[in-house]
């Protein structure tokens, strides 16, 4: 009853994420599984608009050196007494007026402070392409182990399967020699009710080997993976010969090639320039400023002639006044900073915690590294030895079990004792399976901390 609610789950996970489609026949390898996590993988893709953030900060920080230029335009209408703005007598009229100006201004010195946010948006880009970097590379690993927990169900499956058509071969023998009288019906009881048992392991690993690639496709991103698979591949050799180095070996590579290492030395570097933007708002600033402006009126002029009698002309032509009543300004600016607040002093305060908090980063970053190698050596080390022990293992059950089948077809063994056997060569093999895959991803591990990618990652 339980194995039949599992598998009810199972398949209603498979339904829930929408499997519809054509099925797909071709089988992944590791490789290819790898490449298309890096291309399809939701947080790389984050990670990758982070890279075009820092960019685009940069080109900001860019601009900071260039001049500010910045038009304006108006148009107005003034009812009731006000004040001719070409004469400047206060009259009760309607008047309309426009005026046209541009402001520019450039900072001429602000404390080094533009010179530091530009290298600071330098160093940010780096910062994030490493940080992408590390994002690809934990993917990458996060795929291996998926894709070698398939493996290893895969042939646990396969030994289930096997050791089924072993079990039922030989009940159908137990019951001619039950019918004949060579044996007792109770070991007859005995072998049912191991293929039984042999049924429901071999619906636990198909259980185990589907929620396995399940859980590969999903990382993948895979929108159609009904008949998702992958290639068999049990190639165990270490081709790099990774064991043959020593940690201190594998460790001095790490330092230089380690992406955790490089992030935290650039978040290093861009907290030292965090403390020099803050120290430069101690220092004076100086700018420059131009500008231009002119205006028209469209409202009537009353003027005098010869003889002192008012009289009323209409307005000016438009680029008349333009002309006419056009200005200029520009000069220089000195801001000197005085008292603030404490505010410049606390942010200068606070940069320089964060210097501190970036160094001991980098060395707790250096620390862990150097355990994770020592790490990741012993246990690839202890893996192997593991695996073949094993092994070893595997062929002492492979003989007793052998010994026992021919005690137990010529009648000196009962059912249950030939069981305990056939049980322990089981268990065995499936050690073997475990083993042999942990050791492969364990070296996997070790290679990755000495710079071996499992797929070459191209930053963009």
């Amino acid at each position: 009853m339980k194995i039949n609610k599992y598998n009810s789950l199972v398949f209603a996970m498979l339904f829930g994420f929408g499997l519809t489609g054509q099925a797909q026949s071709k089988q992944w390898t590791l490789e290819e599984c790898v490449r298309y996590a890096l291309e399809n993988n939701i947080t790389i893709k984050l990670t990758e608009l982070d890279v075009k953030n820092a960019d685009i900060d940069k080109k900001g920080a860019l601009g900071n050196y260039l001049p500010s230029v910045n038009g304006s335009a108006s148009h107005s209408w003034n009812i009731g007494l006000n004040q001719d703005l070409t004469t400047g007598i206060l009259r009760n009229q309607t008047t309309q007026y426009s005026s046209l100006g541009v402001n520019a201004g450039v900072d001429i010195y602000k404390g080094l402070q533009n010179q530091n946010n530009y290298r600071k948006a330098k160093l940010s880009i780096i910062a994030s392409k490493y940080q992408l970097l590390k994002m690809q590379e934990d993917v990458s690993l996060n795929v291996a182990s998926a894709f070698l927990q398939i493996l290893s169900n895969k042939e646990d499956l396969k030994v289930r399967k096997e050791q089924l058509y072993i079990d039922e071969k030989r009940y159908a023998r137990s019951e001619e020699m039950v019918n004949a009288g060579t044996i007792p019906r109770g070991d007859l009881f005995d072998l049912k009710a191991t293929v039984a048992t042999d049924k429901q392991n071999i619906a636990v690993s198909e259980n185990n080997l589907l929620i396995s690639k399940l859980s590969l496709a999903q990382l993948l991103q895979l929108k159609e993976f009904a008949d998702f698979d992958v290639v068999d591949n049990n190639n165990l050799a270490d081709e790099n010969n990774i064991l043959a180095q020593t940690p201190v070996e594998i460790y001095d590579k790490a330092k230089d090639v380690r992406t955790e290492l490089k992030l935290a030395q650039t978040n290093l570097e861009i907290a030292e320039k965090n403390v020099a933007i803050a120290k430069g708002a101690y220092q004076p600033t100086l700018s420059g400023f131009y500008g231009f402006n002119t205006r028209a009126s469209y409202s009537d002029q009353v003027r005098l002639d010869a003889n002192g009698n008012p009289y009323t002309v209409g307005p000016d032509p438009l680029f008349q006044q333009f002309s006419d009543n056009k200005g200029h300004n520009f000069g220089f600016q000195l801001n000197v900073p005085i008292f603030n607040g404490f505010s410049v002093k606390n942010n200068v305060e606070r940069s320089k915690v964060n210097l501190e908090k970036s160094k001991i980063d980098l060395e707790q970053k250096s620390l862990d590294l150097q355990r994770n190698v020592y790490t990741a050596f012993t246990d690839a080390r202890a893996a192997l030895n593991t695996y073949e022990a094993s092994t070893v293992t595997l062929e002492a059950r492979q003989q007793a079990y052998n010994f026992a089948k021919e005690k137990y077809d010529v009648g000196l063994m009962n059912a249950f004792d030939f069981t305990q056997a056939q049980t322990l060569l089981t268990n065995a093999q499936s050690d073997v399976i475990r083993t042999k895959y942990d050791y492969m991803f364990k070296i996997k591990i070790l290679e990755f901390y000495f710079g071996i990618p499992i797929v070459p990652i191209i930053t963009k």
